[in-house]
């Protein structure tokens, strides 16, 4: 009796015990509840994820009579997403293309200032030559038609996540049954904890003596993924249910359902994190997340419990089980019919394909991310989800890239010494395109191999530009000197660097005493460009560089005139882009817009210009590099397949270090450098090394040759003069030619050298200079 009385109170002791203990339990746990409430809602009603700004290339504007590069064109779709079809286009994304035609199911457009739905166009080619272009819904023509920006890179944070931030309200019904149906079928009917799913979990964990099942909701799946650590222990799980209490207390169903969809994670892009429903609807089935289709939502739906093990990448067969299994649980809690079901389950897996994530044009994006940095701090390009919209054209950029490779190897083919150089005196290049009007920069080309060298020569290279410099030199002169004055030929000394005589020379002998300053610049002689910039002034010659956007330094040594002084080679493209643009300077221009996450244009940069020189000037120098390209060292580009107009020149600096060429037309501007990082000497000039590649990249892209050449602007006279005085021709003169003058300097006198022989004379002379020539 006594004992049992002993049991009794012992039982009634540890009642009471357990109670007290229960009861300070839940009060701790209702404590800690309470203490984190707050901190649930701050972190909630702030940003919740990091999400890396994107980059954008430019649009792609096509229209009626615009040539073309066929495959350039169906690259370019192809890197925007389209897929190749079979049969008919018949949703966006979609495209098929033959010889004569592309029919495209274009995207939505959606840009800061414009926007437009997608639809089916048909783009009609013949000869290399777009002949229409019209939407297929409609029967109509389309005037002007522009394809949507390509995603460059991102900016990601130390967790590199990619991630597409999407409203409940964006995701189809059946795609978020089909979550449920994976992960949490009783949603809306709990408070947070599932006391079935717990007690399964629990059954299973004692059968197995492990913690490998949690029973978890989707609330609490959340409250783990945000405030806690993925350990699977007795304290983690009650913390973990107390947040997902106080979560379903704060939040509607809809918004935590909102919340999880866009922090799931679903999977690894090499080494990119996919996480949130609307990255994973892109990187799955390359498609929003609106139309995502029953099987497509299933698939993955499926996902989510082991998103490397059941991906379409990794094991189809294996992901199509876990699809059918999700497609099972639906038809179960009664979300899809039974013709729904059999439909779905047919369905094959069919994962669009991806890239594995690496920046396109890294040599620009290490110029574009340098100047984002003056704006931004890091950690906000990596967070705030900005648009970020550039100026780059990569069909342009392609083929810059292509065109660099293939002419360096040909080089290296012709001497196969440059190509057993080491790193450091390996063959390199570099390539800019700009518009020389706006100063957009449609493609940078920085070196051959960013893997091997990030330098970017094309912005921080220091390199002699040769006679490239010499255009400068003239534009400086042309207050005095015309393209007709006389200019010496004859050999001379001049005071160098520190007290010394420089004796410059010409690259091959030139007989001639004089020369016309455009036939001079024509072919490149040296003598008389240096004694150009001797009669005008070389602090004249420094002030126009300096002027045309050359910061580095100079000193006023007769050297200058053969460009002996160092420049960076996208200063030297945007020096020569008055010429293009009616003497007006642009700023290099790599960023067009920054956009916000809600679609307002945070940061809009938009071309500077200044006038460095009139418009007749400009003129006048395009007229005189159009010689270079017609008579002169740059002839070869016409059987290099350039037949349009094109003004340009070459440069070759001494022993062959450095090969340049710019050239431009109305539309478009690239310089080409090649050499080798530590100035020895590759053995070719300008015109055999840098021009060809300059043919390449324009053969490339055809519809920035319009063959179009610039307009005589007011200000240009013309005139007939002697080739031999470059005065105004008489009837005695032997070779009169039409010259351009600028309006306030026409030639003044008759030519002095013809003018007042008799025929006598001037036959007497003619037979003299045949016989010496002879």
């Amino acid at each position: 009796m006594g004992s049992d009385s002993s049991r009794r109170g012992l039982a009634a002791r540890l009642l009471t015990i357990a109670f007290v203990v229960f009861t300070i339990a839940v009060a701790g746990l209702a404590v800690y509840g309470w203490s984190i409430s707050h901190d649930i809602e701050q972190r909630f009603a702030g940003r919740k994820w990091r999400i890396p700004s994107r980059v954008y290339s430019d649009t792609t504007i096509l229209f009626p009579g615009q040539r073309i590069n066929p495959d350039l064109l169906k690259e370019r779709l192809q890197h925007l997403g389209y897929r190749p079809v079979e049969g008919f286009p018949s949703r966006p994304g979609r495209m098929r293309a033959s010889p004569e035609r592309i029919e495209v199911y274009l995207n939505d457009l959606q840009l800061p200032l414009r926007s437009r739905k997608g639809f089916l166009a048909a783009i009609d080619l013949r000869d290399r030559t777009i002949e229409n272009i019209v939407d297929v819904r409609t029967g109509e023509n389309v005037p002007v038609l522009e394809l949507e920006p390509e995603e460059l890179w991102q900016f990601f944070g130390p967790d590199r996540e990619e991630r597409r931030l999407i409203s409940i309200d964006q995701v189809p019904m059946h795609v978020r049954q089909a979550v449920l149906a994976a992960e949490d079928a009783r949603f809306y009917r709990h408070f947070g904890l599932d006391p079935r799913g717990i007690a399964r979990a629990v059954m299973a964990n004692l059968r197995r003596m492990t913690m490998a099942q949690g029973g978890s909701t989707i609330t609490q799946q959340l409250a783990k993924n945000y405030f806690l650590t993925p350990e699977k222990t007795l304290e983690r799980k009650l913390r973990e249910a107390v947040i997902a209490l106080v979560i379903e207390a704060l939040y509607e169903k809809d918004e935590i359902l909102e919340i999880y969809l866009n922090e799931i994670y679903f999977g690894q892009k090499g080494s990119v994190a996919v996480n949130g429903l609307g990255e994973a609807a892109r990187y799955y089935f390359g498609k929003p997340v609106e139309e995502l289709s029953l099987a497509e939502g299933a698939a993955i739906a499926g996902l989510i419990r082991a998103p490397n093990l059941y991906s379409p990448y990794v094991d189809r067969e294996r992901c199509r089980r876990r699809r059918n299994d999700v497609l099972d649980n639906m038809l179960r809690q009664g979300w899809i019919d039974a013709g729904e079901h059999r439909r779905a389950k047919a369905a094959p897996v069919t994962p669009f394909g991806y890239r594995v994530y690496g920046r396109k044009a890294p040599y620009f994006a290490d110029y574009l991310t340098e100047q984002l940095r003056e704006l931004y701090p890091e950690q906000a390009l990596s967070s705030l989800g900005l648009s970020i919209y550039t100026t780059l054209d990569t069909g342009v950029q392609r083929s810059a890239e292509r065109a660099l490779a293939r002419g360096l190897e040909r080089i290296e083919k012709r001497r196969p010494a440059l190509a057993a150089h080491p790193e450091g005196r390996r063959l390199q290049g570099a390539i800019v395109v700009m518009q020389p009007k706006t100063g957009y920069l449609l493609a940078l080309v920085g070196g051959r191999d960013y893997g091997a060298s990030q330098f970017n020569r094309a912005t921080k290279a220091l390199r002699q530009p040769g006679s490239a410099f010499k255009p400068l030199v003239v534009l400086a002169g042309l207050d005095r000197f015309t393209p007709a004055s006389l200019l010496s030929n004859r050999p001379r000394t001049y005071p160098g660097e520190n007290g010394e005589i420089w004796r410059p020379e010409n690259i091959s002998p030139v007989p001639e005493e004089e020369l016309r300053l455009r036939e001079a610049l024509a072919r490149s002689v040296n003598l008389p460009a240096v004694d150009l910039a001797m009669q005008i002034g070389l602090e004249t010659v420094i002030a126009t560089a300096s002027d045309l956007g050359i910061s580095t330094p100079m000193k006023p040594y007769p050297s200058l005139a053969l460009g002996a002084f160092e420049v960076i080679p996208l200063e030297l493209a945007r020096a020569y882009c008055p010429f293009a643009a009616d003497g007006m300077l642009p700023f290099p221009l790599s960023l067009k817009d920054v956009v916000d996450e809600k679609g307002f244009v945070v940061e809009g940069r938009h071309t500077t210009i200044r006038q460095v020189a009139t418009p007749a000037k400009a003129y006048l120098m395009s007229s005189l590099l159009q010689s270079v390209v017609k008579t002169g060292t740059a002839r070869s580009l016409e059987k290099l397949g350039i037949t349009v107009p094109v003004a340009g020149k070459t440069g070759t600096t001494n022993e062959y270090r450095d090969a340049w060429f710019v050239g431009y037309t109305p539309d478009i501007l690239a310089l080409v450098w090649v050499g080798a990082d530590d100035g020895s000497s590759i053995e070719e000039t300008g015109s055999s090394a840098a021009l060809p590649i300059w043919a390449d990249l324009m053969r490339q892209i055809p519809q920035y040759l319009s063959g179009e050449w610039f307009r005589r602007p007011p200000g240009i006279v013309e005139a007939v003069v002697c080739s031999e005085s470059g005065e105004n021709a008489v009837p005695g003169c032997p070779h009169p030619i039409r010259e351009l003058f600028l309006a306030e300097l026409p030639p003044q006198k008759s030519c002095p050298l013809h003018s007042d022989k008799n025929l006598f004379q001037r036959l007497y002379e003619g037979i003299h200079d045949a016989i010496r020539k002879f």
